[in-house]
């Protein structure tokens, strides 16, 4: 899967555009799989503007290995999808971490002490990186880990 496709950037949303240039669809066929596959429900703003999260930027590259590269009708796809999401829902249920796709990155306790909160909590926002919005997108991702995007 994802043969030849970009990274996903790190941001938290992507527009239907970019979208389709990460993961190697044109924005029609999109809106088509959005009507297919209850899963895919990006956000939509003014003008009815579609904003897709990382995880659904994930689950079109599911789609897309399913229909292109293993020859799955839509039919298939959906159906195998519904189980792909109950299988992860069962794990997630049974307790068990769900990481595929995700970069593990392993760290000592003595490297986790010397992280001080204090500093985190007032750093300015022409700090290096602003530790404030990635503490909230850490917390967004643990959210939607358990609730089951």
């Amino acid at each position: 899967m994802g043969k030849n496709l970009p990274l996903i950037p790190a941001k938290r949303y992507f527009t239907i555009g970019e979208v389709g240039d990460l993961c190697g669809v044109k924005p029609h066929v999109l809106r088509y799989w959005e009507q297919e596959f209850t899963q895919l429900r990006p956000m939509k703003r003014r003008g009815n503007r579609r904003y897709y999260q990382h995880h659904e930027v994930l689950m079109i590259r599911r789609i897309r290995d399913l229909l292109y590269d293993q020859g799955f009708t839509i039919s298939g796809a959906r159906n195998k999808m519904q189980e792909l999401l109950q299988n992860e829902r069962d794990k997630r249920k049974n307790g068990e971490v769900l990481l595929e796709g995700v970069e593990v990155i392993e760290t000592t306790e003595a490297e986790l002490d010397d992280f001080d909160d204090a500093d985190v909590d007032t750093m300015d926002a022409s700090g290096s990186g602003s530790w404030l919005m990635v503490r909230r997108e850490l917390a967004e991702i643990r959210e939607l880990l358990s609730t089951g995007f």
